[in-house]
């Protein structure tokens, strides 16, 4: 009867395992990790290894993985994490918002004519984070009372609110001046106080792991291995010194990057661990039994709108700072949009709604990045850096395909 039982455990094939494996709370962060790292070799070690081979040591593609061009890197992902990290939240609905890099655009020349006009930046900044809510709620009001499909309500969004950018900003163009708009960017954390920040994130993740365990000890269910559970710990401790000590060695750990964690870290413990975030997932899984177990579905979409019109204002407002400027190119007239919801599915999370991770986002947004950095090291043409960028699209969206057709009985 053992041998029964155990003999198709054993003739498990590959697909099986990894369909397995996604499943489990680490599945879609180990891909992404490991096409990070990979990246990260190519343009760090293996193009440098290739230059010296060729007697071409000097070249400037050796820099990849210097404090400057990781700064850099960081720097340049921020605006593209924080519209993906939004985007996350209705990706989990099994919607999408098409909207979100021109909703950013929006609030950034907002930012840009209140600050003109006279307003405090501070109180500048609060109002447009306001009306970047208002902007994502009436979307999702429109999706989730009057029942059209998200992806053209968010169509018409993009469009809309192309053109009222246009509106606000005639020339095309405007400079950010406001000492408190362009200090979010510029202002540095001390070195010391750096690495302050970055122990308390490690031991702040050590505690949350000890207390799911702890909880699934009390619930009588399956306790992670005591090496799983303090490997995961080692390895976001080394990650995160290493990231901070790279910072360091170049200016230092910058608050913008501070602001996008913490705020990535509260829409993290939102998903995962309130009654809201639990809705989202199952709502993204099947909204029929959402509504019948007595979850607020329609409320629930205007509130993740609402989320990704928050999120795509505060990545205005990083863009604004960090370019000391609005201009519509690039926000609404660029790829930011696409490289946004490229971040999230290459994170993992699903287009069928029900599965993924705000976390994630940042690691794709990372790896967008990162593509886009390495290529421009190269000499890559802008046409070859859309294509890579596009093929890398397709086989996240094609493994998560794969990795759902045998739960979803082939569908």
């Amino acid at each position: 009867m053992t041998g029964q039982t155990m003999q198709p455990e054993a003739q498990l094939s590959f697909l099986d395992r990894f369909r397995a494996m996604r499943e489990t709370r680490f599945g879609a962060f180990v891909p992404v990790l490991l096409a990070l790292a990979a990246i990260w070799a190519y343009f760090g070690l293996a193009l440098p290894f290739y230059d010296l081979l060729s007697g071409e040591a000097e070249s400037f593609r050796s820099i990849f993985l210097s404090p400057r061009n990781i700064y850099n890197l960081f720097m340049q992902s921020a605006v593209i994490a924080t519209l993906a990290v939004g985007i996350t939240i209705v990706l989990l609905l099994g919607d999408i918002d098409l909207s979100a890099a021109a909703t950013a655009g929006v609030c950034a020349a907002l930012l840009g004519v209140l600050v003109l006009a006279g307003v405090p930046g501070w109180l500048a900044c609060v109002m447009v984070m306001a009306a970047g809510i208002v902007m994502g709620a009436a979307q999702g009001l429109l999706v989730a009372y009057v029942g059209i499909p998200s992806f053209v309500v968010t169509l018409a969004g993009l469009l809309g609110y192309q053109g009222l950018m246009q509106k606000i900003l005639p020339t095309g163009n405007l400079n950010v001046g406001d000492e408190f708009v362009r200090g979010i960017a510029r202002v540095l954390i001390p070195d010391l106080w750096g690495l302050a920040i970055g122990l308390i994130c490690v031991a702040a993740f050590a505690t949350l792991n000890l207390r799911k365990q702890a909880q699934r000890k009390a619930r009588g269910l399956e306790l992670d291995a005591p090496l799983a559970l303090w490997g995961q710990v080692i390895v976001f401790s080394g990650l995160v010194i290493t990231i901070i000590l790279t910072l360091n060695a170049y200016r230092s750990l910058p608050l913008l990057l501070v602001l996008l964690v913490g705020i990535t870290a509260l829409l993290g413990w939102i998903t995962t661990s309130t009654p809201f975030g639990r809705s989202l997932f199952a709502v993204g899984g099947n909204p029929e039994s959402a509504r019948r177990v007595g979850m607020k579905v329609k409320r629930i979409r205007v509130a993740a709108f609402g989320i990704v019109g928050l999120m795509a204002a505060i990545g205005g407002i990083f863009g604004a700072s960090r370019f000391g400027s609005v201009s519509y190119t690039a926000f609404a007239g660029g790829s930011l949009l696409l490289e946004a919801i490229g971040a999230a599915v290459i994170g993992g999370t699903s287009l069928f709604g029900g599965r993924g991770s705000v976390w994630n986002a940042i690691l794709g947004a990372l790896v967008i990045g990162s593509l886009g950095n390495g290529l421009d090291l190269t000499g890559a043409s802008a046409a070859d850096k859309l294509m890579v960028s596009g093929a890398i699209l397709l086989l996240a969206v094609a493994i998560d395909a794969v990795s759902r057709s045998g739960s979803n009985g082939g569908r």
